[in-house]
């Protein structure tokens, strides 16, 4: 295994091999996903998240509720160490982004924007929500409306106005209509073979920091095989690369979390090492 290229490294590195957030058949696929891609990504300093193998009872509309929020303690735990360098987040399923971006909130404010690469935006809340996973809550939560014990406090929830979802094409029909009341910035895959579209939707929210949330299914699972959920008619490899370099070219990047990685058995391992270099070859050192 290479690691992806980088004169340096990420300064901070932190894997969180979680996957009770995950409503999938085979969620212990994810804890796999994050140490391969811990693996791949070379970094000056790094922190494993303990993450017990406890599924927790549902509660509250939330399958795992409780091990969902040890889970979030000891990441929040791992962040107050890291000082104010950027951070990579590698995981498990998307809920490991949870804790990292409401930090970043924290320490940016409205100068900061988060860019969501996800074949699903992940806004329903318990109530909406067709599985109970956390997975699809998590950005609704950090919005500052999801379950009660997983919600960011005030001062590090994501404003509505600095989010932008890129990628995404299959949305709840409760999420359509918060998306459309929200008047929250979207681009369908059609829009993302320049990025330039991109870039301009992440100026207009008047963010000069921008933290980038790539979720692996927002790929054409064509393209790669280790997905958790995969839908169809994703973004190429070379177009999620290209965007995530005009995006750090153009801003200052916060943090990168890189989620849903699920190698499978029969998974074609090294095709999909060779697409996740042609992703993020060259986006470290942040």
């Amino acid at each position: 295994m290479n690691h992806i290229h980088a004169s340096t490294g990420f300064e901070h590195l932190l894997v969180v091999p979680q996957w009770q957030g995950s409503g999938t058949a085979h969620p212990d696929r994810l804890v796999a996903g994050a140490h391969r891609l811990s693996a791949l990504l070379p970094a000056k300093r790094r922190t494993v998240v303990a993450v017990d193998a406890d599924p927790a009872p549902d509660r509250d509309g939330v399958r795992r509720l409780d091990a969902l929020a040890r889970a979030q303690s000891g990441t929040r735990e791992a962040l107050d160490g890291w000082g104010d360098g950027a951070l990579c987040t590698v995981g498990g399923d998307c809920g490991v982004e949870l804790a990292p971006i409401a930090h970043a909130v924290g320490r940016h404010g409205d100068r900061l924007a988060v860019v969501w690469f996800d074949a699903h935006p992940d806004l329903n809340t318990p109530d909406s929500s067709p599985s109970g996973a956390f997975h699809g809550m998590v950005l609704r939560t950090l919005l500052g409306q999801g379950p009660a014990a997983l919600l960011p406090p005030p001062a590090q929830r994501l404003s509505a106005r600095r989010l932008v979802l890129a990628g995404v094409r299959a949305v709840d029909p409760a999420e359509t209509r918060f998306i459309e009341a929200e008047g929250i910035r979207l681009l369908p895959v059609a829009q993302l073979g320049d990025p330039s579209p991109l870039v301009a939707a992440v100026a207009a929210t008047g963010a000069t920091h921008v933290y980038l949330h790539v979720d692996l299914d927002v790929l054409d699972p064509g393209q790669f095989t280790a997905l958790s959920v995969p839908e169809p008619d994703g973004l190429l490899p070379a177009r999620l690369g290209a965007a995530l370099r005009a995006l750090a070219a153009e801003f200052a990047v916060a943090g990168l979390g890189i989620t849903e990685h699920a190698p499978a058995p029969a998974a074609d391992a090294a095709r999909d090492e060779r697409v996740l270099h042609e992703i993020f070859d060259g986006l470290a050192p942040l």
